[in-house]
């Protein structure tokens, strides 16, 4: 056993025991250790803070790819010729025609998949007309959308195999809609215009006459004649 004794005079470093065991010093970490410890959790935070981001990034569609247009063209069965633009708004459950006519002339029909709406807004006229879509209009809703899986789809009707059928709306003229109550893209659509409810019918019957129509084609080769007249208020 190691006893502590006096130090001697010509000793260069003075040893301290306790207890007959030599005294130990503390160990502290190096300063290295720390900086490394510091680096490894700076790595750390920034794998954390990209791996958030790309996972966010492919999250969020680009709203741009959420648009597509489909193209429907081709001659029915009179002889006219069928130009028209479909515009589907996956994103937002909006699916827009835009009919030309032989004149040039451009009539819009906007239907609201999440709102179940529909809204005409015919060539010539100041006003827009709006009801309730019903069964028969989700089903020729729901054949664009297979079109619509590329930014440009063009579909081509085949005149022999349409077919063409007719609707009438009567126009309820004392029922006027304010505009600010609706959602913004009918409000785009009839800025500055009034907008009028409408509701199916049989036929205006020999009183009534039928004011205008509007023509729709379909990728399901389904052409629809919708035909409005102003019911008596």
């Amino acid at each position: 056993m190691v006893g502590c004794g006096r130090p001697s005079e010509h000793s260069v470093e003075e040893v301290r025991c306790t207890e007959g065991v030599p005294a130990v010093k503390p160990w502290f970490p190096h300063k290295t250790f720390w900086v490394s410890v510091g680096v490894c959790l700076l790595v750390v935070l920034i794998a954390l803070a990209l791996t958030g981001n790309l996972g966010n990034s492919g999250m969020l569609e680009d709203p741009a790819q959420s648009i597509h247009i489909v193209r429907i063209t081709g001659p029915d069965p009179t002889g006219t010729v069928i130009n028209q633009s479909t515009v589907v708004d996956k994103e937002n459950d909006l699916v827009t025609f835009s009919v030309t006519s032989p004149s040039n002339l451009s009539s819009t029909v906007l239907f609201d998949v999440k709102h179940g709406l529909v809204c005409y807004k015919p060539a010539n006229q100041e006003s827009c007309f709006l009801r309730e879509m019903d069964q028969s209009d989700y089903q020729r809703v729901g054949s664009v959308l297979p079109e619509s899986t590329h930014q440009m789809s063009q579909f081509q009707l085949s005149g022999s195999e349409i077919h063409r059928q007719t609707e009438f709306l009567g126009v309820l003229g004392g029922h006027g809609v304010n505009v600010s109550t609706l959602e913004e893209p009918f409000q785009a659509l009839c800025r500055d215009s009034p907008v009028h409810w409408t509701r199916r019918a049989e036929g205006p019957g020999r009183q009534r006459l039928v004011y205008f129509c509007i023509d729709i084609c379909f990728p399901s080769n389904i052409c629809v004649s919708v035909c409005f007249y102003y019911l008596p208020e």
